[in-house]
Parts: C-alpha cells; structure tokens; sequence
C-alpha cells in the first residue's frame, strides 16, 4: 500500500463500502473513525493524543459476549491482535513492527515504569527480587522475538506495556504533561497513531472476519 491511511482516506473508503459491512463491524468503524478524527486534532499535545488514540482502538477490539466477564481485558485485546496480524495481507503491521519503530519499541520494553510486576513491588505485592526477574525473562524474549522476527509475540509485549500506560493515564494515574513520563507517552503516541489506522483499514477490508458484537450497541 503506498497511500497514507488517516480518518480523511479511511472515512472515503469506509462510506463506498459500509453497505457491505456486518451492522457489528459497522458500528465499531465508524465509532473508531470519529475518535481517530479527534486524535489527530491533538498534535501537538501527546496526553490528550494518546487518549483518544487508545479511545479509537477500544472502539475497534472491545467486543461483547457472554462470557466476556471470565476473559481479561488484556486477554481480548491481544486475541484482536492476532486475528489482525493473521488478516493482515499487506504486512502493514509487519512494516511498522520492523521498519518504523523497533527503537521505541525497544525503549518501551525495556522501560519499568510501563511493566505492572514492578508497581506490583512498589505496592508491597511483589519483591524486588522477583519483578527483577520477571522484568529480566520478559526483556529477554521480548529481544528474542525482536531477533527473530516473530510479529505476534512482539506486539503482545508492546500492547501490555501500552496497557499499563494506559491505565495509568486514565485512572489518574499521571500528570497533564508532567515531565516523567514524556518519552513513554510521545512513543505511545506514535505507535498507536500509526497502529489505529492499520487497524481500522484491515477490519474494513476483512468486515467479513469474526470480529464479535459491539459492546453497547445503538438501541432506539
């Protein structure tokens, strides 16, 4: 693919071919789409960017069904994921894992602010000994996977730092523009902003895919 995909190329081709669209599928496109729209008002302010950028992808992967309370949300998140990378013909996401961000996502996993087991020692739950390990075996395959190509494995470990971001964000967790968490954020930022589009565009052209029910669908 050698167009840029934003809410403007996205919105054309989401109206030529909605008709053909699963009502799930539609609703979560276009919910995904104006959130996307929003984000990308926000340029020059990373927090609120990030925020609407992970509003955008919860639009896309949350699902609803009636086991949903047994699955962490994680869990569903990183299922979603596989089942893009497997739609996935371009390899769009395979260029962005391996052409444009290695080096942040290299920092992102090696950065222990975005890594729960060490706020879990921090709170008293965990050793340090132990979310030392669990840090040391996670870098490791992280870099392994990084050495071998493995797109899957490697964006499970990106997603569950970006989620631990992301609840430290919006559960107030962080400050407005506080000068710690900058480079976490500003990189979250950029890999979800290339990521929500490659997201949305592959659901459009896969609306065919078992992608689940909406959750809160539109009732009259």
């Amino acid at each position: 693919m050698n167009h840029v995909l934003d809410h403007d190329s996205l919105k054309t081709r989401q109206r030529a071919i909605r008709h053909t669209f699963p009502e799930s599928v539609g609703l979560r496109v276009h919910r995904a789409l104006s959130w996307l729209h929003r984000a990308e008002q926000e340029a020059d302010d990373h927090d609120a960017r990030f925020i609407f950028l992970w509003i955008a992808f919860n639009a896309a992967y949350a699902q609803e069904f009636p086991q949903r309370r047994d699955f962490s949300e994680t869990r569903l998140l990183l299922k979603f994921l596989d089942r893009l990378i497997d739609a996935d013909r371009e390899n769009l996401l395979y260029e962005l894992v391996w052409k444009r961000y290695p080096s942040s996502i290299r920092l992102l996993i090696d950065n222990r602010f975005v890594y729960q087991p060490y706020w879990d020692h921090v709170n008293g739950y965990l050793s340090e000994a132990e979310w030392q390990r669990r840090f040391d075996r996670s870098r490791a395959s992280a870099r392994r996977a990084l050495g071998e190509g493995r797109t899957k494995k490697l964006f499970a470990a990106t997603f569950e730092r970006l989620y631990v971001l992301r609840n430290q964000v919006l559960h107030g967790g962080a400050t407005w523009d506080s000068s710690i968490n900058r480079d976490q954020i500003r990189d979250g930022a950029n890999i979800l902003g290339d990521v929500v589009p490659i997201v949305i565009h592959l659901m459009m052209e896969n609306a065919q895919g078992v992608w689940g029910e909406a959750c809160y669908p539109v009732v009259e």
